[in-house]
């Protein structure tokens, strides 16, 4: 018997996601994938894949699935109230459905976007190498609907190796965020210009990117750059671009491939996973290091 999740419910926004499509910046293809790369991995290790197979991400839970079949999942990312067969369930662990049990992940205390993942992957088709949703290019998946059917693939031939993962969930007070000096970073006059004073999450933020708003005063080009204009160039996951008006926009997972606006810093890998749990109105503040964190 082929197994399967079928989906009864969804919240603000449930998305298939994998490792995304690196290598396609050449020809305008962001990378896409997980948002929170950190906590995607960890959900996929838990049911014994190395690979990178395709697995829900929930915006703010709300997510109800059942079992076609016995499932193997994990749950990873933003902590909210779990439920597996009417039963509370600890995340970051390896749980079993079993045909027909329910599992419901509820709205998160803290962080924006759990992970499910799924022994076998969800096997959906693949677009450019990818089972990931790009919402900038539209590119992958639709966005997951109740009613839908996601077969699981074949199980892989490693085993799980633990039964919980002990993880700290994304912090709900203020957060710092790791920056390395930006290729513009001399046309504010260093990190120390962004890194000075405190930022606040606008509520226009979404998988392409977090808008920063200043909590003193905005940061502001240096005299000698206040009338220059930046062909487009390329950008990266965690770049932190600087538009007129003094807010900054962190770029995460969709982001698009090109910027015309200065970069003028660089969030560490880890960092940028933290920022993909960053909530409207959330405290932020940008930490300047010399080398990312291993």
């Amino acid at each position: 018997m082929t197994s399967a999740l079928e989906v009864v419910r969804t919240g603000a926004q449930v998305l298939l996601e994998d490792a995304g499509r690196p290598g396609l910046a050449a020809v305008g293809v962001g990378r896409s994938g997980a948002a929170d790369r950190g906590a995607y991995r960890l959900a996929c290790r838990l049911v014994g894949h190395r690979d990178d197979p395709a697995a829900l991400e929930v915006l703010l839970g709300g997510l109800v699935v059942r079992a076609r079949g016995r499932v193997l999942v994990a749950v990873t990312g933003a902590v909210g109230p779990l439920v597996v067969g009417g039963r509370p369930a600890p995340h970051a662990a390896v749980l079993e459905l079993r045909d027909g049990a329910e599992l419901a992940l509820g709205a998160p205390t803290a962080g924006l976007r759990s992970y499910l993942a799924v022994r076998g992957g969800l096997d959906v088709p693949a677009v450019l190498g990818s089972r990931s949703t790009d919402v900038l290019s539209g590119i992958g998946p639709a966005p997951v609907r109740p009613g839908d059917v996601l077969p699981v693939g074949p199980a892989p031939a490693t085993f799980p190796h633990v039964d919980h993962a002990v993880v700290p969930p994304p912090a709900p007070g203020e957060v710092v965020l790791d920056v390395l000096p930006g290729p513009r970073a001399s046309w504010v006059g260093g990190l120390a210009s962004v890194t000075r004073g405190g930022w606040v999450v606008g509520p226009d933020s979404d998988r392409v990117g977090v808008r920063l708003r200043p909590v003193d005063a905005p940061v502001e080009r240096l005299p000698e750059h206040a009338g220059d204009e930046l062909p487009s160039e390329g950008v990266v996951r965690g770049a932190v671009q600087l538009p007129p008006g003094g807010e900054a926009v962190v770029f995460l997972a969709d982001h698009p491939v090109t910027g015309g606006y200065p970069v003028v810093a660089v969030l560490t890998e880890a960092s940028a996973d933290r920022a993909a749990q960053l909530r409207p109105g959330q405290a932020v503040r940008l930490r300047a290091v010399t080398t990312p964190a291993r």
